[in-house]
């Protein structure tokens, strides 16, 4: 690989994992709020336009959120433990939810409901295969929101990455059908990386193609893949919702800071659905195409930049 193409690479590396937390800070001031409630898209910044209710409204402008923090547990463990392990993982959101780990300031906030049960069930003793439920009902977005980095650190081949993606669900989310849906992200996130011309499409075919072999539950892939899911983008908390949602932000823009806040206009799960979509806008479009000043606001640098230097270094070593 050339140096301007290797140099390339790496800026898609470092802007999907910056658009993964630009997207989630854009989101906090937002989340809950219905999309008739918000500010013209246009408007939508760190710090909301002046008479605007904010949500978490102690929380600093340009701070990330479970989702931003869950997913640098994730990177964190994966660097250390040179793979993933469900047992140093686990910990390592143990300590999120004990200590702040990985969470600006050391504060955390805005847990969901099904990932505070199933880290209780972690600390119980239940072991991290069988701690997240998996109930219907169970088939939120909090796996789906911090896979990013599997997607950033595999090397290996498809079945991998989708496997990998998969599994590190288990620890909160442990229904198939949000395994299928975070193993489907990491494979459009690998697709836009090596720069595909559909990425999604291709993310699909090659998902249909290893399913067999993963044991991929054939209904659960429908309900997952289902082309009418793109009209019911709402920007929910439900795990399908979420990836289309993000889908829908990815496609129906041309740019890193208007698929962010395209993503936060579509309301409720604001910070989640951005990051989501924030991190394969930063793939697509590089670190070059975030804004400076939501680079340089964005808080938590000293967080960030070892794990991103981290993550770039080991990038570099077969590409």
């Amino acid at each position: 690989m050339s140096g301007d193409i290797a140099g390339a690479h790496l800026d898609r590396l470092a802007g999907s994992l910056t658009g993964l937390l630009v997207g989630d800070a854009l989101g906090v001031p937002y989340e809950f709020h219905s999309a008739d409630s918000l500010p013209p898209v246009e408007l939508i910044e760190f710090q909301p336009p002046a008479g605007f209710r904010r949500s978490h409204g102690s929380v600093l402008p340009g701070t990330w959120s479970d989702d931003g923090a869950q997913a640098l547990v994730l990177l964190d463990s994966l660097l250390v433990q040179e793979g993933l392990d469900l047992e140093h993982f686990s910990k390592g959101l143990l300590r999120w939810m004990a200590e702040g780990f990985c969470a600006v300031d050391g504060k955390v906030f805005d847990v969901g409901i099904q990932t505070s049960r199933a880290l209780g069930r972690l600390a119980a003793g239940i072991p991290p295969r069988q701690a997240g439920p998996a109930g219907e009902r169970d088939n939120g977005n909090g796996s789906l929101m911090r896979v990013l980095p599997v997607a950033l650190w595999h090397q290996g081949s498809d079945p991998e990455l989708a496997l990998l993606s998969a599994e590190q669900s288990l620890p909160t989310h442990g229904h198939m059908r949000s395994r299928i849906a975070c193993a489907l992200y990491s494979l459009w996130v690998r697709c836009v990386l090596a720069g595909h011309p559909h990425p999604w499409e291709e993310a699909v075919a090659r998902l249909r193609l290893i399913a067999p072999a993963l044991e991929l539950d054939a209904q659960e892939m429908e309900r997952v893949l289902d082309p009418a899911n793109a009209e019911r983008v709402q920007g929910s908390g439900y795990v399908v919702d979420s990836l289309w949602s993000a889908r829908a932000a990815v496609l129906e823009t041309s740019s890193f800071d208007a698929c962010v806040r395209r993503a936060v206009a579509l309301g409720n799960d604001t910070d989640t659905t951005a990051a989501i979509a924030g991190g394969v806008a930063g793939a697509m479009y590089g670190l070059v195409g975030i804004p400076p000043k939501w680079q340089a606001d964005l808080r938590g640098n000293d967080i960030l930049a070892p794990l991103l230097a981290a993550l770039l270094s080991h990038g570099k070593l077969v590409r």
